[in-house]
């Protein structure tokens, strides 16, 4: 007979598993799968989508302190670069040029962090050097801040 011990399987235990992704992140992919399920159904003979109103509309859903940012935020990109057309990117208010996704906000109440997130991607044409920044940490927003955003949306937009 052996003395060795099974362990035990508990539904417990079972939920503790880490799995990759937290409840959060997993949200956000659902986000972004309704997100593309949305534009198929749409097809391409249908109107677009009102990038403007969604954004708006999730914004009006955030915690009083990411909306107040966001929507700020959200003035400075649509003054500083026109261009760039506002839809949603994994749930979080996004700003594209061609379809294609150059900066985004990314609210505190999100993923649970102390801070929201001005994040840019690699469309964004921000190239300085060997290094630059892509996102920035936002706690509040102060008029040299939004002039700084500014500048930065205007070059990312291209």
């Amino acid at each position: 007979m052996s003395d060795a011990k099974q362990p035990a399987n508990t539904t417990a235990e079972a939920d503790k598993k880490y799995d990759g992704f937290t409840a959060e992140e997993r949200a956000a992919m659902k986000e972004r799968s309704q997100e593309l399920k949305a534009t198929a159904r749409r097809g391409s003979r249908s109107a677009k989508p009102d990038g403007e109103s969604e954004v708006l509309a999730k914004l009006a859903e955030m915690s009083e302190s990411d909306r107040a940012t966001g929507e700020r935020l959200h003035a400075i990109i649509r003054t500083h670069a026109p261009s760039l057309s506002p839809k949603l990117w994994y749930g979080m208010p996004a700003y594209a040029r061609d379809g294609k996704i150059v900066c985004f906000f990314q609210p505190a109440q999100k993923f649970k962090t102390r801070y929201s997130t001005l994040g840019f991607n690699d469309l964004a044409l921000l190239d300085d050097g060997t290094m630059w920044p892509t996102a920035f940490a936002l706690t509040t927003l102060t008029a040299e801040d939004e002039a700084r955003i500014g500048e930065l949306v205007k070059r990312a937009a291209g």
